[in-house]
């Protein structure tokens, strides 16, 4: 049976930083030539950077995609690449989600995206015009069909079009954002598709971080039977090389020729198959690459964090070092005199394990300023004078950062941020919210699965153990003003993640309606402050923010 040569090229881009994702997709093409290929396959918007957004508006944007795409042809590589990029076909035209085919020193033609996602993070109907075509693209014994993202994710979609043309080869080039367990989900579907078209299929993913997203990589290719033949790695830039064994090309024309593939005497390669992470092991990966691209992409070189002996700061804390090394992560620890002992302790232990510098910085006095210049308000006990601690603490770490130029990684969990059970403009204040979209039983089974990772208990035990407080007033407990987390979490997942009435809720959790009408009345009210919060990374499919749009003043009760 007749074979090509794949590689796929699961690169790192940068959303506008068109020099550089040229740069790499000319690297990675290099690499493919070398290694024999006959088609490099690139991710989903590859040339600008996934998702552009509104600078899709600016008509030097698509400009300069057209430019790179000359670039490209104009490198006149030997082999085919696949190359996603946004088209604008005439000025004040049409913009298109496009893969240009480069073949033979010229552009063979231009597939154009036209299953265009609309829901959850995606907003691609604001920017782009649905491709209507489903061209092949024909070359010696290959006879390629090309897709871009959803287009694959709908039986009888432009691939099924395709392999009715005889297409004995699929390609889809993605950037397909991480949620927890979607890999394995995404496998299955792709497994399925290539099974119904009757031909192999490769999957080329985009990886990195871009804002609150992260792309996971995990390309693949799979056989005509649907069977996984080849995987990059996750999360992070990997080339895959392997032969791939296609069915003689079927008649029929073809739309679009490309350069033949080279002779098949050329000894066999195969890629193997990169194993699939466990799922604390998957998240705390996505949170790490989500984190370092954050912080480097944006210009930062170093972060603070706010380690107050808790589990969430050091979770956030670990993550950070895993993220940018020991060396360029610093905490603070800030007692006030509700601060106990044993947190003190534990922080110095935390900061200790992990190798970072913990400054002691004492906000009593601060704390007692207020108090005297402001009695009225903060010299009585109650909300006021437990959030202005947190206020406090929020600007000795903004401070720092202008002193220092030092991103503020917050240290909030979804759970939290749900009902509200955080500062505004205190403990909500800072660049980067690590975990916003991590819930407290899953901080819980993170920071056990790092101290797997690590060998010791680098979060100590009793971090872990003890009941979790913000250390506001005397004797407080998170448990005095909410449910156990295990409660709140499932409350939690039906609620927001899954769009559950609150009587649909009650049934699937158990929880009593009363505590399930004041929890959703938490998390409708609640809307105002995490609006705005810094943004932070998106581990599942109703992440607060783009995925959960709800309007502040909001009068709705179900």
């Amino acid at each position: 049976m007749p074979r090509v040569r794949v590689a796929l090229c699961q690169i790192n881009c940068r959303v506008g930083d068109i020099r550089r994702n040229v740069s790499a997709i000319r690297r990675g093409a290099e690499k493919a030539l070398r290694a024999g290929a006959d088609v490099a396959c690139f991710p989903e918007l590859a040339v600008c950077g996934y998702p552009p957004e509104d600078l899709l508006l600016k008509p030097g944007f698509t400009d300069a995609n057209a430019e790179a795409v000359r670039e490209l042809k104009s490198a006149a590589y030997p082999l085919t690449m696949i190359v996603g990029f946004a088209e604008r076909a005439r000025r004040g035209g049409a913009a298109y989600n496009a893969a240009a085919v480069i073949s033979g020193g010229g552009v063979a033609g231009v597939y154009r995206k036209s299953l265009l996602p609309n829901y959850g993070v995606f907003d691609e109907n604001r920017y782009f015009e649905p491709g209507s075509e489903a061209p092949v693209f024909k070359g010696g014994g290959l006879k390629m069909g090309v897709t871009v993202c959803e287009d694959i994710w709908f039986e009888g979609g432009p691939a099924a079009r395709q392999t009715k043309k005889g297409a004995n080869l699929m390609v889809n080039i993605s950037a397909s954002p991480y949620s927890a367990g979607k890999p394995r989900r995404r496998e299955r579907m792709l497994s399925q598709r290539a099974a119904q078209g009757g031909a192999p299929l490769v999957f080329c993913n985009l990886v990195g971080g871009q804002d609150e997203l992260v792309f996971d990589g995990h390309s693949a290719i799979f056989n005509s039977r649907g069977e996984t033949v080849a995987r990059a790695r996750g999360f992070r830039e990997d080339i895959v090389v392997a032969d791939v064994e296609i069915s003689p090309a079927g008649g029929g024309a073809a739309e679009y020729r490309i350069r033949r593939p080279q002779p098949a005497e050329k000894p066999p390669v195969s890629a193997g198959i990169r194993p699939l992470a466990s799922n604390e092991e998957e998240v705390f990966s996505a949170l790490v690459l989500g984190t370092r691209d954050y912080v480097s992409k944006n210009g930062f070189k170093t972060a603070v964090i706010g380690l107050s002996g808790g589990i969430d700061s050091a979770l956030v804390a670990a993550i950070g070092v895993e993220a940018l090394g020991a060396d360029k992560v610093a905490a603070f620890n800030m007692p006030s005199v509700f601060s106990s002992k044993s947190g003190i302790r534990d922080a110095e232990a935390v900061a200790k394990n992990l190798g970072i510098s913990l400054r002691s910085v004492s906000i009593r006095a601060i704390s007692d300023a207020y108090g005297k210049g402001a009695p009225e308000i903060f010299k009585q006990p109650g909300l006021a004078s437990e959030n202005i601690q947190a206020r406090i603490r929020g600007n000795i770490l903004m401070g720092f950062s202008n002193r220092f130029g030092s991103l503020v990684l917050t240290t909030g969990n979804k759970s939290e941020s749900a009902v509200g059970y955080s500062t505004l403009y205190g403990d909500t204040a800072g660049g980067f919210a690590v975990i916003k979209d991590v819930k407290k039983t899953l901080v819980y089974r993170l920071a056990r699965h790092y101290n797997g990772r690590r060998g010791f208990d680098a979060i100590p035990e009793a971090v872990i153990g003890k009941p979790p407080t913000a250390e506001l007033r005397k004797g407080q407990k998170d448990s005095d003003d909410l449910p156990p987390y295990e409660v709140l979490d499932e409350i939690i997942t039906h609620y927001v993640e899954r769009d559950k009435s609150v009587a649909e809720t009650v049934k699937l959790c158990g929880a009593s309606r009363k505590t399930v009408v004041r929890l959703a009345r938490l998390i409708d009210g609640n809307e105002y402050k995490r609006r705005q919060s810094p943004p932070g990374i998106r581990l599942t499919d109703k992440a607060f923010g783009k995925d959960r749009r709800m309007p502040i003043t909001n009068l709705f009760r179900d």
